[in-house]
């Protein structure tokens, strides 16, 4: 999708508004550098794809799609994708709402798929892989109302939830089902599974915007869904979960933070295998098109902070679907788990006198091998899907950028009285390496004593 499209140019005033005009030129630029990444979806080659065939897990999965007047040709290509998984052990669940059903039956006939009745669908004598089961709604009563309906028929181990117009990879559900086994034979339960995905045009033959996920971060989810597709669910703990009529628009975010609360083990299976449509309806084009989705997105954060007894106001980001906590007095009065309160460190001279260029990020936020996640961001800029202005866990942060929580507060006085001492009469590259040096043993000590560290851009 070009950057000068009619939905960037929509997306754009809108944000003009919201936001100003330094912001909007911002998030313009920022665009138009996201554009110029070269991607290119790449299917599964034959071999992998044969090879997966012949060795399948045994474990069953259930999709479910809730279907509404879907468009005949979006309709068959994503029963297409279903069809042609290189796991075998797959029912299809169509929660048909009306408009779709015909489309469906006709669709089985001609693939020779197996169509059973919604009646029999939760008998697991009945099971028969590569089956569709059609579910007709005596009326819409909206996507998770429809969606618990087929999620109600699940007979298989695990859930996947596929929206009527997008697409599975070929290797999807096997990828995922050889995931879960693996995880269940580890002992874990309540298990979550989500993967890569990417969008693609209307007509599924641009494939673009890949978004390559972290593994999990609690931090993360609570400031965006970046889970989002494909996710997989073991079937018994969507039952219980089950979605929420009352968060219609951002029900999968509102089912991802409960599951969360109600102790799930998220897993991150690092492939793209789910391709997201666009069309100018589509929140993943237009976000403004569904306001009400990221409403519903700030109430289900809400309720999550309620859940977790957190005085906090929630309130949205510059961009739709983001958002951040503020925490009353401070986070370390509502959340006694985390220790270390990190920002980034803007350019400029900073606490040591050392000089940095401004308008950069220097520092702020380390990976476990010392490398900094975002030093060199312009400071407009949010990076890669926004995620540099979003809060965060970190590994490790700089001690030029940190507050810390009275527990640590003795320690980390000592630890800086002890880097100003080493740091005099050194080479700016010597302090620096020192600093680094400082800030990962002291972090280190924070996480063994069981403290987390909490990255907020916004801080």
């Amino acid at each position: 999708m070009s950057v000068f499209s009619l939905s960037n140019l929509k997306k754009t005033w809108y944000y003009l508004q919201k936001n100003g005009i330094r912001n909007a030129v911002w998030a313009v630029l920022e665009r138009i550098g996201q554009e110029q990444e070269v991607y290119t979806w790449q299917e599964p080659d034959e071999k992998t794809l044969s090879f997966q065939r012949e060795h399948s897990a045994s474990l069953r999965i259930s999709i479910v799609v809730p279907a509404y007047r879907t468009k005949k040709e979006h309709l068959e290509a994503m029963l297409n994708s279903v069809s042609k998984q290189s796991y075998p052990h797959w029912e299809l669940i169509v929660a048909d709402a009306g408009g779709t059903a015909e489309s469906v039956q006709a669709w089985a006939k001609k693939n020779g798929i197996c169509l059973r009745e919604a009646a029999d669908a939760s008998n697991l004598a009945e099971w028969k892989d590569q089956s569709i089961v059609l579910s007709p709604l005596s009326e819409n009563k909206g996507i998770s109302a429809n969606t618990n309906a087929g999620i109600g028929l699940a007979a298989g181990d695990a859930v996947g939830l596929l929206d009527h117009d997008d697409l599975l990879t070929a290797n999807a559900l096997w990828e995922m089902a050889d995931c879960l086994e693996k995880e269940k034979k580890r002992g874990k339960q309540k298990l979550v599974l989500f993967s890569d995905e990417d969008k693609c045009d209307g007509a599924a033959s641009r494939f673009y915007e890949p978004n390559f996920k972290p593994d999990f971060d609690g931090e993360l989810l609570l400031t965006n869904n970046y889970i989002c597709h494909f996710t997989v669910i073991e079937t018994v703990f969507l039952k219980e979960l089950k979605l929420r009529s009352g968060f219609d628009g951002a029900q999968d975010y509102d089912l991802v933070l409960r599951a969360y609360a109600a102790g799930g083990q998220f897993v991150h299976v690092p492939k793209v295998l789910y391709h997201w449509r666009c069309h100018e309806a589509s929140t993943a084009s237009n976000p403004q098109s569904k306001r009400y989705a990221y409403e519903a997105g700030q109430r289900a954060l809400e309720d999550y902070c309620l859940r977790k007894g957190w005085k906090a106001t929630v309130s949205g980001l510059k961009h739709l679907g983001f958002y951040r906590e503020d925490y009353e007095d401070s986070v370390f009065c509502q959340r006694p788990e985390i220790g270390i309160w990190a920002k980034p460190l803007p350019g400029g001279r900073d606490v040591f006198g050392i000089r940095h260029p401004k308008g950069f990020l220097v520092s702020g936020l380390y990976e476990n091998d010392g490398s900094m996640r975002y030093a060199g961001l312009r400071k407009g800029y949010s990076g890669p899907m926004h995620r540099a202005a979003l809060q965060q866990s970190a590994p490790a942060a700089d001690l030029r950028s940190m507050e810390v929580c009275s527990a640590l507060k003795e320690r980390y006085a000592q630890t800086i009285a002890e880097l100003k001492e080493a740091c005099q009469g050194l080479p700016t590259a010597a302090q620096e390496k020192k600093i680094l040096q400082k800030s990962m043993e002291f972090c280190k000590e924070a996480t063994a004593a069981g403290y987390g560290i909490l990255w907020d851009p916004q801080a």
